[in-house]
């Protein structure tokens, strides 16, 4: 396929992950020469399987904080997607290593790009280094307060990535993300809340909430994230710039509990409420004109469709449960 991406090497890292496979799957549609690295703590080979075919994909394992490695990894490579992170579930437990990803791997990533000449950088954070609201609807010039391990050491990266602009004059694009899903997400129970009551569902074991019930989360299709960062790298008007990507809808967990069971016929719900999970922010109200404005992306507004897409993935990846 020729290629409108004016790109012709890339490398995503955590490219085996949720969100990363499915933007490797774009850049290899496009045509472009596309390198997936992944340290498979939380990526699967499973989720490139159907890459391999292609003459300009690679799939190498390799951690982000291997300075030495990504230094080999790196020549000619001039647009980096970096997706990888330690998730917000996981930093609880280990709050040392969740630094050293996501801000000494970003920092190796972004060293490395001025000694090769990287031409592009665009960074995944997320909007919990916003913290609690102190205004609604959130936008990019809120005050920054994380609340979370996970918080703080995403906005190390992203205060990286930005010195790393000032001084060397790196293009550079952030993305907030705000509760991605979509098929492939992880559905242990340190992955999303969406994919998480998807599969406990389907096995028909109870569901659990932790506080109310009553916080809201702002849900973004997983194909709308990938078009934003194919965006991010290609338009002019992304240098330099910080976006909330998120489509702006506003669903309670309860809210979100209902619609699965109801999507998967499920009359009556088992749930259980748990205790409030520390450094949890309970209100998101995201405010995405910029990125709308700069980008011209067209988020999926209607949760049900998307919702309906993830259900049916999913009912196909755990029918495999069921028959082993």
């Amino acid at each position: 396929m020729d290629s409108q991406f004016r790109f012709k090497k890339a490398l995503v890292t955590g490219g085996a992950g949720f969100i990363g496979s499915h933007l490797v799957e774009e850049l290899v549609n496009l045509g472009v020469e596309t390198i997936s690295i992944d340290n498979y703590f939380a990526g699967k080979h499973e989720n490139l399987a159907h890459l391999k075919k292609f003459p300009n994909f690679q799939e190498v394992e390799c951690d982000t904080r291997d300075y030495d490695k990504l230094d080999q990894l790196l020549p000619g490579v001039e647009v980096i997607f970096n997706e990888a992170a330690s998730k917000k579930t996981i930093c609880m437990r280990d709050p040392g290593m969740d630094l050293q990803i996501n801000g000494g791997g970003t920092l190796n990533l972004l060293q490395l790009s001025i000694k090769h000449g990287v031409k592009k950088f665009v960074h995944a954070s997320t909007g919990s280094v916003y913290g609690e609201p102190q205004y609604k609807p959130q936008d990019e010039k809120h005050p920054l307060n994380p609340t979370s391990y996970y918080g703080v050491s995403k906005l190390a990266g992203e205060r990286y990535v930005k010195v790393f602009e000032h001084i060397y004059g790196l293009d550079t694009t952030v993305l907030r993300y705000f509760h991605v899903y979509g098929p492939r997400q992880e559905s242990s129970d340190v992955g999303g809340v969406v994919s998480i009551f998807v599969r406990k569902m389907l096995h028909g074991e109870p569901i659990v909430i932790f506080g109310s019930g009553l916080q809201e989360r702002s849900f973004t299709y997983v194909k709308d994230v990938v078009k934003a960062n194919i965006l991010a790298a290609e338009k002019s008007e992304a240098k330099g710039m910080v976006f909330n990507c998120a489509s702006g809808i506003k669903v309670t967990i309860k809210e979100l509990a209902d619609m699965v069971a109801e999507q998967l016929g499920i009359n009556e719900l088992e749930i259980i409420y748990k205790d409030w999970t520390p450094g949890d922010i309970k209100v998101f109200d995201i405010n995405n004109a910029l990125i709308c404005e700069r980008l011209g992306i067209d988020f999926l507004t209607d949760f049900s469709k998307g919702l309906a897409k993830t259900i049916e993935w999913s009912k196909d990846y755990f029918s495999k449960d069921f028959e082993n």
